[in-house]
């Protein structure tokens, strides 16, 4: 899917292939040499053979006979790398990225409502990759709720509180829920919950723990009780499938059909995400660049996100049409993950 440099097509042809890629972005609709008249001082039988010979170049492609022209998966990428200005987001956007994000609570709800700001801000399915690893534990605290049962409160490192409901044994001593509480907090702090599975397992194999019995249960159903959630947790959150579903796109439903359900797909979803792991700015992948979504002719915008080390874990991102408003929304990827990743510790 390679086309020409931008350098090797003429003034002319650069500036009616460039009004019939942003016609496409912003009506989803090809483009007649009528329409295109306006303003170039051209004739329409001069803008018919700029437009053949870009069809002959493969940037551009008629739906029909006798209809206008749309560009390519060729010409869009063309456009996108040589032609196309970003428009960087205003300030008011920047306002509400920011005070989302960075809004009170755990690092899951940032995560969850930058999805959703994306998705908003974008008219496409916002996407997050979970971050790929572990917080690491200040202080966990077992409360007494009920007969046989107990309230585990997590708290870590990043500021993210969290609570899980734990399952008693029966006939627990007065005290053991402070006792355990206690160890955790005195001798687990600072690690990873898998870290601190490994450090207590060896302490009780070792006999270095004053532990009793129920309270060294307590302490392993305490950390396994996260552990468990965090191998469970999805990797991806997506929000505004919805968005997906505007008439242009309604009018091929078969292509819809086949974007929801590669968007049901989230650990292929991921799997396409990480590819731009790596990358130094944000990536974008049109139509068949992907496998994932070659069928439903989707494209991606996705950013990495990083740590206040400057460590990848995880990344941002928009899937929506090809027709997607690529000047607003890479700029716009770009900063929600920057913004992102000054919540990220």
């Amino acid at each position: 899917m390679t086309g020409p440099p931008i350098t090797e097509l003429t003034s002319r042809a650069r500036e009616i292939f460039r009004l019939v890629v942003e016609g496409y972005l912003e009506n989803g609709t090809p483009m007649g040499s009528k329409a295109l008249t306006a303003g170039m001082g051209l004739s329409s039988a001069s803008i018919r053979s700029v437009l053949a010979d870009l069809e002959g170049l493969g940037l551009l492609a008629a739906p029909h006979t006798s209809a206008g022209r749309l560009p390519t998966e060729a010409g869009l990428r063309l456009f996108v790398d040589g032609i196309m200005q970003v428009a960087e987001p205003t300030l008011e956007e920047r306002a509400v990225i920011e005070s989302r994000i960075a809004a009170p609570g755990p690092v899951e709800a940032a995560l969850e409502a930058t999805s959703a700001l994306l998705s908003s801000l974008s008219s496409g399915a916002g996407v997050v990759m979970v971050p790929r690893r572990e917080p690491r534990l200040v202080h966990l605290q077992l409360v007494p709720l009920a007969p046989g049962r107990a309230l585990a409160v997590l708290v870590g490192e990043d500021g993210a509180v969290e609570n899980r409901v734990l399952d008693l044994p029966p006939d627990l001593p007065p005290g053991a829920l402070e006792e355990a509480s206690n160890y955790i907090s005195a001798h687990l702090g600072g690690r990873t919950l898998s870290e601190a599975g490994r450090a207590m397992r060896a302490a009780i194999a070792s006999g270095r723990t004053a532990l009793d019995a129920a309270s060294r249960d307590l302490v392993e159903r305490g950390l396994a009780v996260w552990t468990q959630d965090t191998l469970h947790r999805p990797v991806l959150i997506v929000r505004g499938q919805a968005n997906l579903l505007d008439e242009v796109a309604i009018s091929d439903l078969e292509r819809v059909r086949s974007l929801l359900d590669d968007l049901e797909n989230k650990q292929s979803v991921a799997d396409l995400l990480d590819m731009a792991r790596e990358a130094e700015s944000t990536r974008i992948f049109i139509g068949s660049e992907n496998r994932l979504f070659a069928l439903s002719g989707s494209s991606v915008i996705a950013s990495p996100y990083r740590d206040r080390e400057g460590r990848v874990v995880g990344v941002v991102g928009v899937i929506g049409p090809t027709r997607l408003n690529y000047a607003r929304v890479v700029p716009m990827v770009d900063f929600t993950a920057r913004s992102l990743g000054k919540l990220i510790r």
